[in-house]
């Protein structure tokens, strides 16, 4: 008697706090609705037209021209738009994980023409004004200053996360998927502080390059990247992580704090005119300015 009497306590409490429990779950996912539905009109895919030379041990050039979409966050009322600088440049970035491996091999990649997709389909003629390699920064402004403010995240609006935090990133799919808005919970498993501060999000992340994250009650956290390390790294270490990228401990996705955008940002030319002023003889993978 004792025994059934234990048994439909546990029962009992279980199903006292099994309510709650769906509660708290689904409180986070209408947060996350809520923040999807206030910021996703400042989520833009950016094409870029880019043009690789590539010479391995200076046996000749082969070229080839690429395009890729991906994913922006207008940070300006005036279409000032962050993305990873990685995404534009696959070929660098393999570089800095092979190593040794990839030394012989010269490359030069120039972006030779940028378009920023809106929702309505609408296509918004740009270009790169700023790159910050260390960062993994690239910024894109409208050629012509549109004509209405376009959405943006609000960088100043900034919060902070800790360690196991659930925060929300959105992201633009692909072509095949119509460029639909999506959104997806992170948890943070890290927060570094040196030599700089960034959050170390679960590594579902990688696919999220450019993408703005925000903490539960919508403040901006920060915009995925990429951290590469290249030193040090053997030609085996570096086959590994292209299998299991940041458990090869030479690459993972971080979150990068909306403070970091903000200082690069300021940076920026006004106008994409200004900007091919001062890069014109300059290659373009060059830092600008």
């Amino acid at each position: 008697m004792k025994g059934t009497l234990r048994y439909y306590g546990v029962i009992g409490a279980l199903l006292v706090c099994l309510p709650a429990w769906m509660s708290s779950a689904g409180e986070i996912e209408e947060q996350a609705r809520a923040v999807m539905e206030q910021n996703q009109h400042a989520v833009v895919t950016v094409q870029l037209t880019t043009k690789t030379q590539v010479s391995f041990m200076g046996m000749g050039n082969e070229e080839s021209e690429d395009k890729t979409e991906v994913t922006g966050t207008v940070i300006q009322p005036d279409g000032l738009t962050v993305i990873a600088l990685s995404a534009t440049d696959p070929m660098s970035m393999l570089q800095s994980l092979m190593g040794g491996m990839m030394d012989q091999m010269e490359t030069n990649t120039r972006v030779i023409d940028v378009k920023m997709l809106r929702d309505d389909g609408s296509e918004i003629p740009s270009r790169v004004v700023l790159r910050d390699k260390d960062l993994d920064l690239a910024f894109v402004r409208p050629i012509n200053k549109p004509a209405d403010p376009l959405p943006c995240v609000d960088l100043t609006n900034a919060g902070t996360a800790r360690v196991l935090d659930e925060v929300v990133a959105l992201n633009r799919l692909g072509k095949v998927a119509n460029r639909a808005y999506a959104a997806f919970l992170l948890r943070v498993h890290a927060a570094v502080s040196k030599p700089r501060t960034y959050y170390v999000p679960s590594y579902e992340a990688m696919t999220a390059q450019g993408s703005p994250v925000f903490t539960l009650d919508g403040k901006a956290l920060g915009v995925v990247v990429l951290r590469t390390l290249k030193e040090g790294v053997s030609e085996a270490a570096g086959m590994a992580a292209l299998f299991s990228g940041a458990k090869a401990g030479n690459m993972t996705p971080i979150i990068l704090p909306a403070s970091d955008i903000l200082e690069v940002a300021a940076q920026a030319p006004e106008s994409a005119e200004a900007a091919a002023e001062e890069t014109s003889g300059a290659e373009e993978t060059e830092a600008v300015p």
